[in-house]
């Protein structure tokens, strides 16, 4: 039988609002050891934003983490999949969208996500990256 993405996601992501500042993004990655936080509005997945966004968008662009909201700097052309999907899917979708994270969404809400690095400790246990995607963080 085939894997599915329910077997390979990081369940129970963590989300905020659109309009949650950019600093309380920053500061749950930090807190959760995460590198992105998912963002929604009414509940449903509207985008992600990630740690390089964060200094792209707003740090590089000298903007006011404490009050720019999320909704101004995630990205909201998402790819995502479903909890039931083949997993093999989610790899061609992160090969051909040049993406390393996906969320999984059911019913249009997020469930969980599934990073570049989840799929090389499932199917590489012994690679480089699943060395590194399996160490504790270093900060």
């Amino acid at each position: 039988m085939k894997q599915k993405v329910r077997d390979v996601m990081t369940h129970r992501p963590i989300c905020l609002p659109a309009d949650a500042s950019v600093s309380k993004a920053a500061r749950l990655m930090r807190d959760q050891a995460i590198g992105d936080v998912l963002v929604t509005k009414d509940d449903r997945l509207c985008g992600v934003v990630t740690d390089r966004d964060i200094v792209v968008r707003a740090v590089a662009e000298a903007r006011d983490a404490d009050s720019t909201p999320l909704g101004a700097l995630c990205s909201s052309e998402l790819v995502t999949v479903r909890p039931d999907q083949n997993a093999d899917e989610v790899i061609r979708l992160m090969r051909e969208k040049a993406v390393r994270r996906v969320p999984v969404v059911d019913n249009g809400l997020p469930v969980g996500i599934v990073s570049l690095g989840d799929m090389a400790l499932e199917r590489e246990p012994s690679s480089p990256l699943s060395e590194i995607s399996g160490a504790p963080p270093n900060g």
